[in-house]
């Protein structure tokens, strides 16, 4: 029993690291990136509509951004207006720049910067003359006898449609001084996927020769640095058999990253929960690569440039491209996976090192939430299913606990017969193991097994934007948020809010009880220190998870809940007394002082 506990206290304690780490020094910095992305995104839903009007800033030149520094794009102009076409889709509204055919005006429709429906709601792109541009678009470079080419100073003429929708889309056309003819056709489906079709016919005298290029540019990182858990910056699958590519904002300052040719792929800038890529040409050879620039405004970028095509005298090519510019939906970004072909376009979502168990059991809540319509409530019925598919499991662990239980009073009296001989007592224990069937360490394995599922369920309710302002019931209204309410001012009755490092709300404090009555399910240890940790762990727990996102407090208070019923069940089978009810009494009972 004593190694077993040894054992457990060992895995106990390594798990109270991670929670440690993640409580004193991740979750201040999770939080103050909420509040200031939530500040960032309200501050441009009020000034979006002067977006279009207002001044570069100081040194806001975009020129050297292309690949390989083939074409200088001239410095950003400051216009009055700009012409535009817009964007009305049920997920999307904004606008297309006819300057550059360049996508900088995009909200989201179904998502609002806070839980109240009634916020601005979260705009994902802006144009480059303001602060915050973040934009993409697809050009050209000029090659031999091409004359001028469309790049991102060019203005478009709208040719046919007057609103970019999934049932109209809008043809764009440029033709130059050497007769070579661009005509653009953009769609967007119902979701966050523009396609740009590109023919370009040459009618000039000579074969000419160009080379498609595309840009991610984003002037601001976010406010605060990415945390562990998610990967935010760059990332991107160059070529169709490459592996998923990731690098950070900080990463790309210290040195650009240039990509070897490939064919196939995607990339592009990821946040937490939105994301912009671009999709070339499948079929067509490229470089990509990321990079940081500091002349002129400071901006992030990420780029590829296509093979040369030579477009004969009188003939013509057709090049198609894909933006995804949008929310990291699961069945969304799986479906472009499947249906366009797109390698390995689903790791746009960070489901991490175990994303064989992550991705699988978003599928599975997911399916309990379409059923149910609450995510709460999917998180309890996939704790179920978890249960039951680690039951054989549980059952030996808590098998050889009441296997331990059972013998522990021939445990007590092979201590009192050798004493302070261990070598002697450590014999004895193998033997009366060996004679009783018994294997000490049993137990230990389904909690190490166990250990991977719940840090794959703390990154599905952290990353999935299906978690994002989902609610449970009462004052739970974002499962991906801490419990708001606060033992410190009486949840609420008291008309001041709590330091965030007290925060302690009613989730975390029924997942403490629970964990604390699991716990008493055995009788405390004799050892003092071990004893000391038995009895303090629970409560440093609660504290940690305070801050944690309310959907795992839910799924860990509920497990613990499961965990107690499912021992006692076993424990009984094994004709092992449950001598719960006693060793609480025990633990509130004191302790008789030691005669010298």
């Amino acid at each position: 029993m004593q190694n077993n506990r040894n054992y457990f206290i060992a895995i106990a304690l390594s798990v109270l690291i991670v929670l440690a780490w993640q409580f004193f020094y991740m979750n201040p910095r999770i939080e103050q990136q909420r509040l200031a992305e939530e500040a960032r995104l309200a501050q441009q839903a009020q000034t979006e509509a002067a977006s279009q009007s207002t001044t570069p800033p100081a040194g806001g030149t975009v020129e050297g951004a292309l690949p390989n520094g083939a074409v200088g794009a001239a410095a950003e102009q400051s216009t009055a207006e700009t012409p535009r076409v817009a964007i009305d889709t049920p997920a999307l509204s904004g606008s297309l720049n006819l300057t550059g055919a360049r996508l900088d005006d995009l909200r989201l429709k179904e998502y609002h910067v806070t839980v109240d429906d009634s916020s601005p709601l979260v705009t994902l792109l802006n144009p480059a003359n303001t602060q915050d541009g973040y934009f993409a678009e697809i050009g050209y470079i000029a090659g031999e006898n091409s004359g001028s080419v469309p790049g991102p100073n060019t203005v478009w003429t709208l040719a046919s449609g007057e609103e970019l929708t999934p049932s109209t889309p809008v043809t764009l056309t440029y033709t130059n001084e050497v007769g070579v003819t661009f005509e653009r056709k953009v769609s967007v489906d119902e979701h966050y996927m523009f396609k740009f079709e590109d023919t370009v016919r040459n009618e000039g005298a000579s074969a000419a020769t160009i080379a498609q290029y595309g840009r991610v540019t984003r002037y601001n990182k976010p406010a605060t640095a990415s945390v562990f858990v998610i990967h935010e910056g760059f990332l991107g699958v160059i070529g169709t058999e490459g592996s998923l590519s990731e690098h950070s904002y900080s990463d790309i300052e210290d040195a650009n990253v240039a990509n070897e040719k490939a064919t196939g792929g995607w990339l592009g800038i990821t946040d937490k929960y939105w994301a912009t890529s671009l999709i070339p040409s499948q079929t067509l050879p490229y470089e990509s690569r990321f990079s940081h620039f500091t002349d002129g405004t400071p901006r992030f970028q990420a780029d590829f440039r296509a093979d040369a095509l030579t477009v004969p005298a009188g003939q013509s090519t057709t090049v198609e491209t894909l933006i995804f510019a949008g929310a990291k939906r699961v069945p969304v970004i799986d479906g472009y996976d499947a249906q366009l072909s797109i390698p390995k376009f689903d790791l746009m979502i960070d489901w991490g090192w175990f994303y064989f168990i992550t991705k699988p059991m978003f599928k599975m809540m997911d399916y309990f939430y379409h059923l149910i319509g609450n995510f709460g409530v999917a998180i309890l019925l996939t704790t179920i299913v978890v249960k039951i598919i680690f039951f054989p499991l549980a059952n030996k662990q808590y098998a050889s606990m009441a296997n331990m239980k059972r013998v522990q009073p021939k445990l007590e009296e092979l201590k009192a017969k050798h004493g302070s001989d261990r070598m002697a007592l450590q014999q004895a224990m193998m033997e009366l193991y060996k004679t009783e069937k018994i294997n000490p360490v049993a137990g230990c394995w389904p909690i190490l097994l166990q250990i991977p599922v719940f840090f794959a369920l703390y990154k599905v309710i952290y990353v999935t934007i299906e978690m994002r302002h989902a609610p449970f019931f009462g004052w739970i209204q974002d499962l991906s948020a801490p419990d708001p309410t606060s033992i410190i001012n009486l949840f609420g009755l008291l008309p001041f809010d709590s330091p965030s490092f007290l925060h302690l709300g009613v989730w975390p404090i029924l997942m403490g009880i629970t964990m604390w009555v699991q716990m008493r399910m055995n009788p405390t240890p004799p050892d003092p220190t071990q004893a000391m940790l038995f009895n303090w762990m629970p409560v440093l727990f609660t504290f940690m998870l305070g801050s944690f996102p309310a959907g795992l407090v839910i799924y860990w208070a509920w497990n613990n809940t499961l965990s107690i019923l499912q021992q006692a069940v076993i424990m009984r089978r094994h004709g092992v007394k449950i001598e719960l009810f006693s060793n609480i009494a025990n633990a509130f009972r004191r302790k008789p002082a030691e005669t010298k």
